[in-house]
């Protein structure tokens, strides 16, 4: 069997490039999933940042990535459109990962399946319902996959979750509450120029894994969504939504709460403030699923960093029997199931029957979020922010044939 390498380009070199994604691909590239890697981003700053990270290097010797634009260019230059360069110099059915701002999405991801690109997205996949179906239209009929990563699904807690639900241990979902609060330092990086009130806020940023998590689990699907949020400035002086409070109610009356932010306290022990909580009613009994995402019972304290709550099980760098470190957890192993996906589609299928068959295979699973099992957040997205910028109003989905947001 051919298991051809992927070439990967990585359009946007910002945090989730930096924290997770390249680490990832490094790693994938030892265990011959990738090939050549290039990263194209709209100037050289953060695409140095990246060369320039210890921890990466550290971990990953003697591996490296094409940046584009080329570091001698004058850091103030931007290149706006630069990605679409990139993606015209590739060979076909390689792999494109698309990191960039949630509102850039759409373009990105149209651009590299154009160019005849597999495409794996950080979330949410769009901002508009319309255009993940047409993403997922364009993607069947080139053969091309198409992934997004909510990686909550990988997670081992949730998969654990979604059988023992579907076994009917829990009962029915009826009430819950998810939480997920990024740390205050956010509001100093790249964040404060595009996550501003008019595009972005916090449910729709993060809140949005619990919300396809709940679905994961449990199949039900989201019905009306009402979100409310507190403004503030960032340090450059853009106003956004920095604190949001959402209700979502779904198919069988189920009521989620999700509260999420851009402020837990960059002094407090853990990284971040995150669970999810799930009651549900069963016979004569009920049943709950509690997760604690924010620490999994692993504290450490350090000798000048002081008292820390450690998540193993999202990604760490950890020893191997290799040079330099590996990455673990299910962040990484989202990462590596869609690319290994792609290799797969690309190694034995010899026709665009035999691709679309796997991605319908795929689809089906419902493990690996794809535009055809996840465009329910795209609803979702499309009625928190129809909510958040109307006061709070309640926003109803409504399916069937033809599925929409009551606006």
């Amino acid at each position: 069997m051919n298991t051809a390498q992927l070439d990967v380009t990585i359009v946007g070199g910002g945090m989730i490039t930096n924290d997770l994604i390249l680490p990832s691909v490094y790693h994938l590239q030892r265990l011959g999933v990738v090939g050549q890697i290039t990263i194209t981003a709209l100037n050289t700053p953060p695409l140095q940042a990246l060369k320039d990270n210890a921890e990466i290097r550290d971990a990953f010797p003697g591996q490296d990535f094409d940046a584009q634009p080329a570091l001698t260019t004058p850091a103030d230059k931007t290149f706006p459109d630069g990605y679409k360069a990139v993606l015209a110099k590739m060979k076909p059915r390689q792999a494109v990962i698309v990191a960039v701002p949630d509102w850039f999405h759409y373009p990105v991801v149209m651009a590299a399946l154009h160019a005849n690109q597999h495409v794996l997205c950080v979330k949410p996949l769009v901002l508009e319902y319309k255009q993940s179906i047409e993403i997922e239209k364009l993607a069947l009929e080139k053969g091309l996959f198409v992934g997004v990563e909510y990686h909550k699904r990988f997670d081992r807690r949730a998969l654990l979750a979604k059988r023992l639900y579907m076994q009917g241990q829990f009962g029915d979902f009826i009430m819950g509450e998810a939480k997920l609060h990024e740390p205050y330092y956010y509001r100093h990086s790249n964040f404060q120029n595009w996550f501003t009130c008019d595009k972005a806020d916090p449910f729709t940023y993060v809140g949005c894994h619990y919300v396809d998590l709940v679905y994961f689990i449990t199949g039900l699907k989201p019905v009306a969504v009402s979100l409310d949020g507190v403004k503030g400035k960032f340090p450059n002086g853009n106003e956004g939504f920095l604190w949001s409070s959402g209700r979502v109610r779904y198919e069988n009356g189920a009521l989620l709460t999700v509260t999420d932010a851009l402020g837990y306290p960059d002094d407090a022990a853990g990284s971040n403030d995150q669970g999810l909580i799930m009651y549900c009613e069963g016979n004569n009994r009920t049943g709950m699923l509690n997760h604690d995402d924010h620490e999994r019972g692993v504290r450490h304290c350090y000798l000048e960093k002081g008292y820390r709550y450690i998540n193993p099980d999202f990604y760490r760098l950890v020893p191997w029997e290799g040079a330099g470190f590996k990455p673990v957890g299910y962040g990484y192993e989202s990462i590596a199931d869609s690319l290994q996906t792609m290799q797969r589609i690309e190694s034995t299928c010899d026709s665009l029957a035999a691709r679309q068959k796997v991605i319908h295979e795929i689809d089906a699973a419902g493990i690996i979020a794809t535009p055809a099992n996840s465009a329910f957040n795209e609803l979702v997205v499309e009625a928190a922010r129809a909510s958040i910028l109307d006061g709070g109003r309640q926003v109803k989905i409504v399916y069937g044939n033809n599925p929409h947001v009551e606006k």
